[in-house]
């Protein structure tokens, strides 16, 4: 079977509800917290994606029974510190960042040797991030230049550190936290704002977790060594799939659309925010609040007359999964739009900053590299294509895969676009949904 796939006609209108796929940074996180809750935890619209299996699979080679029932998952906690590791263990963490950063934390107070692996992609990214904060733990790593595969060495004497992360890293901010719920006294982390889906969890389930917010920075206080009990929990839909289906109805014509039941998580809005300082049509119904996290019904409309925008930077922690759908926006907007500060862009599955760039060029928008890792966007309202565009070589990146579908479905062309299984990486029911709405592929 073709792992490619053709586009050769925008999507006629469409007025219709859809549900996207269980959040991904949820589903990953849940199931790293169940496995060490005591007791029965059941996880219902877990997403059933790549990075998803990997964590399973991860958990049940470190001695976790998981099993998978008709509408839920079933995870069997073994308590905190109480991995079984066996000699020569190697974790293949796929394509998952989140994965391979945050089990590193859990993993810091379980006596033996785990190997971690990732693929091609995961295996170019950094790790220095979390290898510094966890050596202050008192945690042994092996690493060549801070890359995978890397080697843990966890020790029942881990200790409580005070640490900054600066970066805005969701991933190194929760590691940490994972990491001082096994140590014994009180961590302490200040942390440059980021998505705070951990921490909320980790209140939740009875962890002794304090927190202060400023404007910029938050404070995080940890006394670990406390176990908890297990805890069931419905994802909510993922804002990132989402995107995608908000931005392909706000450039279709005639169309509207309900999201329903989507985490609207503060620290994930980044993107709704932006769009509606570029006058798009979006609003939030019958919000909600579930284990801390507020959700919402989305609903959008075809929008005219967008205006172009200059993204403050702190947004950009808030948005850094849906860069380049804004890119895309910003490039059938009117005016000039400025993106700034995007460094964190070229260290995802692809160079996407650099994606952004090559795309946005091949579809005839004008661009220009700025300062301080910046982009700016010229954008052409009237954009309506009609040549042959491929994409290929850009590391199997799921985001870049679904931008190219939305931009083919919204302002036409002939596409043929490699490695459509990409999208297993975190939604694999993209495809279908579009189709749902009557976009014609193959």
């Amino acid at each position: 079977m073709s792992d490619n796939v053709k586009i050769r006609k925008k999507i006629n209108n469409f007025n219709t509800k859809i549900e996207v796929s269980g959040d991904k940074s949820l589903s990953i996180r849940w199931l790293l917290l169940s496995s060490t809750a005591v007791g029965v935890s059941k996880g219902y619209n877990l997403l059933d994606s790549e990075d998803v299996k990997s964590t399973i699979n991860a958990l049940i080679k470190l001695g976790v029974k998981i099993k998978k029932r008709d509408n839920y998952y079933e995870v069997e906690g073994i308590g905190l510190n109480s991995f079984k590791i066996k000699k020569k263990c190697v974790i293949d963490a796929g394509n998952s960042g989140t994965l391979a950063r945050l089990i590193l934390g859990m993993l810091a107070g379980s006596k033996g040797k785990v190997q971690i692996v990732g693929d091609k992609s995961l295996s170019k990214r950094d790790f220095g991030r979390v290898i510094t904060p966890l050596q202050n733990f008192g945690v042994k790593i092996v690493s060549k230049n801070n890359r995978l595969p890397l080697l843990i060495q966890g020790t029942e004497f881990l200790r409580p550190i005070k640490y900054f992360e600066k970066i805005g890293s969701a991933q190194v901010k929760s590691m940490c936290c994972f990491c001082a719920m096994n140590t014994p006294g009180t961590t302490e982390i200040i942390a440059t704002k980021s998505r705070n889906h951990s921490e909320i969890l980790l209140k939740k389930i009875g962890i002794n977790i304090k927190i202060k917010k400023t404007k910029t920075l938050d404070f995080i206080k940890i006394t670990g060594k406390k176990n908890y009990r297990a805890f069931d929990y419905i994802i909510p839909g993922d804002i990132s799939s989402a995107s995608f289906f908000i931005v392909l109805t706000l450039l279709s014509r005639n169309s509207k659309l309900i999201i329903k039941n989507v985490n609207i998580n503060n620290s994930r809005t980044g993107i709704i925010d932006c769009l509606k300082k570029m006058n798009c049509k979006i609003k939030f119904l019958n919000k909600r609040k579930y284990m801390g996290e507020e959700i919402a019904n989305i609903f959008i409309e075809s929008s005219n007359n967008l205006k172009s925008i200059k993204c403050p930077k702190s947004i950009n922690s808030r948005a850094i999964d849906e860069m380049l759908l804004l890119f895309f926006v910003a490039s059938v907007a009117k005016g000039t739009s400025t993106f700034t500060n995007l460094s964190e862009l070229n260290k995802k599955e692809s160079k996407r900053l650099d994606w952004g760039f090559k795309i946005l060029k091949m579809i005839g928008i004008k661009t220009q590299k700025i300062k301080n890792n910046g982009i700016k966007i010229f954008g052409n309202p009237n954009l309506d294509l009609n040549g042959n565009f491929k994409i290929k070589n850009y590391l199997k990146d799921h985001r870049i895969f679904m931008l190219c579908m939305i931009i083919a479905l919204t302002r036409g062309g002939d596409w043929d676009l490699s490695d459509k299984s990409s999208i297993n990486t975190s939604f694999p029911s993209f495809l279908k949904i579009l189709k749902k709405l009557g976009a014609k592929f193959n």
